[in-house]
Formats: C-alpha cells, sequence, structure tokens
C-alpha cells in the first residue's frame, strides 16, 4: 500500500509563477551544498565511520526508494571497489509485508532518506536494528523519524528542498556517501575537493544543454546507459526525465543493454551514454561502438574525445578527477536537461502531475 503526503508550500520562498523556478534555483545551491559538506559536514562523518569501521561489520545492506536508491547502487560501488566488503540492497517488503526477520548481527544497514519519513524506510530499519544490524540513516532531516530509530545518523545540510524533483539532496547524498565510505578505509576525501568548483563551472552551461534539450521535445522515448560508477548516474537522470517531462526513459547497465534490449535501438531512438573517465568508461567503450553501429542517435556525456566521436554531446571536466567522485558532476547537466526539456514540453519540472515530496509506502 501506498499513499502521498502533500509536501506545504514554503511560505518563505520566492514564487514568481515561472515554471521551474525552483528547481533552478536548488540546483544553483549545489555548489554550496558540497563546500558545506566539506567543511563542516566532514568531521561529523568521519566520527560516525570511525565509530562504525570500529565494529568490523561483515555486510552492508542498502535501503532507499526513488532518488535516494540511485544513491545507495552508488555507494554500493563505493564499498564493494573501494573498500571489498559485500553489499546488497533490501528489499523492504521482506520485513514491512511479509514479517521475515534475518538474523543481521554485524551487518552495516545504512537507510538513505532525503526526508527520512517514509513509514516503510523507518519499520525496515526498525526491524533491522531489533535483528542485531548496526543502522545508519543519511537524510536531509535530522529530526525525522527515520533518524530516531537509527543508531547513526548522517545529515546531507542541503537546506529545505521545495520542488517535487530531487536535485541538490541527492547531490549531497552522493559527496555524504563518498566521504563516509572514504573515512570507513582511513581516507581524508581529498579527490572531492575540486567538486564544488568544477559544480559551479557546469551549471554555468545551460545555454549548451538548452540545445542538447532541443533535440529531445518530441521524444518518444529514451535510453540512458553507463557503467561501472556512471550506472547509478543513467539511473537518476532517467528517473529525473520521466517525472519531470513524462518521457519514458530506460536506463540499463551497458552489459544488460547488449543482453536484448539493443534490439529496440534504431537511428531515431535518442540513447544517452554517461562515459566515466576511468575503469567503468573503458567496460562501455564496446556498446558505444555497437550503439554507433546500429545508427542511433547517440548523445555522450563524458570526455571531450567520447564526445567528439558522437551525434552530440556534453564534456565534463573530468581531467585529473578520480572516477569514484566523478557521478557528482556527472548528474549535473542530466538535470539541466530533464528541466529544459519539460519547459520545452510545456510542462512545469517544479511539480510535475501524480507526485508529493513525501511518498509513504508501507
Amino acid at each position: 500500500m501506498s499513499a502521498t503526503t502533500p509536501y506545504p508550500p514554503d511560505p518563505r520562498a520566492p514564487h514568481s509563477g515561472l515554471p521551474g523556478r525552483i528547481m533552478a534555483r536548488e540546483m544553483a545551491e549545489q555548489p554550496a551544498v558540497l563546500r558545506r559538506l566539506l567543511s563542516a559536514g566532514a568531521p561529523a562523518i568521519r566520527e560516525v565511520a570511525q565509530e562504525i569501521a570500529a565494529r568490523a561489520p561483515r555486510f552492508v545492506l542498502l535501503t532507499a526508494r526513488g532518488t535516494s536508491d540511485n544513491a545507495a547502487v552508488y555507494a554500493k560501488y563505493l564499498l564493494e571497489i573501494r573498500l571489498g566488503l559485500p553489499c546488497g540492497l533490501t528489499s523492504m517488503s521482506t520485513t514491512t509485508a511479509y514479517g521475515a526477520r534475518p538474523d543481521l548481527t554485524d551487518v552495516l544497514v545504512i537507510t538513505v532518506s532525503q526526508s527520512g519519513g517514509s513509514p516503510d524506510l523507518v519499520a525496515s530499519t526498525r526491524a533491522a536494528r531489533a535483528a542485531g544490524a548496526i543502522t545508519l540513516a543519511v537524510t536531509n532531516n535530522p529530526d525525522s523519524p527515520l533518524a530516531g530509530v537509527s543508531e547513526y545518523h548522517l545529515d546531507l545540510m542541503a537546506g529545505p528542498e521545495w520542488a517535487l524533483p530531487a536535485t541538490k539532496t541527492c547531490t549531497a547524498s552522493l559527496l555524504t556517501l563518498y566521504l563516509f565510505v572514504e573515512s570507513l578505509r582511513g581516507g581524508d576525501g581529498t579527490p572531492a575537493k575540486v567538486l564544488p568548483d568544477l559544480a559551479g563551472q557546469l551549471l554555468a552551461c545551460q545555454d549548451e544543454v538548452r540545445a542538447l534539450a532541443a533535440r529531445y521535445r518530441f521524444a518518444e522515448r529514451m535510453v540512458i546507459t553507463s557503467r561501472g560508477y556512471g550506472y547509478p548516474t543513467a539511473r537518476e537522470a532517467a528517473l529525473k526525465l520521466m517525472e519531470t517531462s513524462y518521457i519514458p526513459a530506460l536506463a540499463y547497465s551497458g552489459a544488460d543493454l547488449l543482453h536484448g534490449p539493443l534490439a529496440m535501438v534504431d537511428n531515431v531512438s535518442p540513447v544517452i551514454a554517461v562515459v566515466t573517465d576511468g575503469k567503468g568508461g573503458e567496460a562501455l567503450q564496446p556498446v558505444l561502438d555497437r550503439l554507433r553501429g546500429r545508427g542511433a542517435d547517440l548523445v555522450v556525456i563524458g570526455p571531450r574525445r567520447q564526445v567528439e566521436q558522437a551525434s552530440a554531446g556534453f564534456v565534463l571536466p573530468t581531467e585529473n578527477v578520480a572516477e569514484e567522485v566523478q557521478p557528482v558532476l556527472e548528474i549535473l547537466p542530466l538535470r539541466l536537461l530533464a528541466r529544459e526539456v519539460t519547459l520545452a514540453r510545456g510542462q512545469d519540472p517544479d511539480a510535475p502531475r501524480a507526485l508529493a515530496k513525501v511518498t509513504e509506502t508501507r
């Protein structure tokens, strides 16, 4: 069973009536949010990570929905690659609907939720703690029910988010999870320090993104693909396009795309490839070759050398940027793209139909 709770309008927020104004304002706040986490947030993240590391969890379960689920998938890559910790994604209904009570002794359960208010996330985390798990909530609300039932909490520090599509809270989730994983392994998160300035540069390229958006104004469907650290970005980009512009957008790992779905791609099917500069991009190369061979309308978000071989694209400043933090940058032009496509189709990305800020699933 699911229900939605309306998100009350912020009486302090300026509303001009212009579609997409709130989403644009909150996207513009992302560099400041990243700086805040790197300065004010990092010490608290490090302290929590050190306490959890001392307890030596043997396995990690990640619990989330929607945009937060895509951030959780990113954390799964980090934990498995950077720490060698086996990870899984929680099937919440096993506990909330079926009443299963697995033995979670010495298992770290990380629940990611911007609002921290969804009943299934709260119930699943409460059950996990009762089953012996180390529970960590990552939310934008330290006073939320989820934070209250969790043993540990990390604050996203993103400030109020009023547009229905999550933007700055998702970016904050990615960086918070990265800093947490790096702290678990004794790192100081130095590779992330370049992100605020680069994010500001990317967000200034709206004219370039607007030109890309013109390609998709009348699209009937889209395919978004990537591999490695870029795969969660592909998932999040597809979600943003669907919830704002209502275009059916299908996200696939490049490997999965070759196992059947490639057959639906033709010379009129828009395909966006998120090409991470590193091993993930190298693994995606055979997929890009196959897409070009099928004459796909291929747009690349990634390094210049890859964009130059595509029908169109957006160049990311990934030179000397660690592969594991590139997703924080990759998603920025794709969020801009979702907003611009939505506006071009005559819709308001601030308030997609049938959606609410907090989705209550049981």
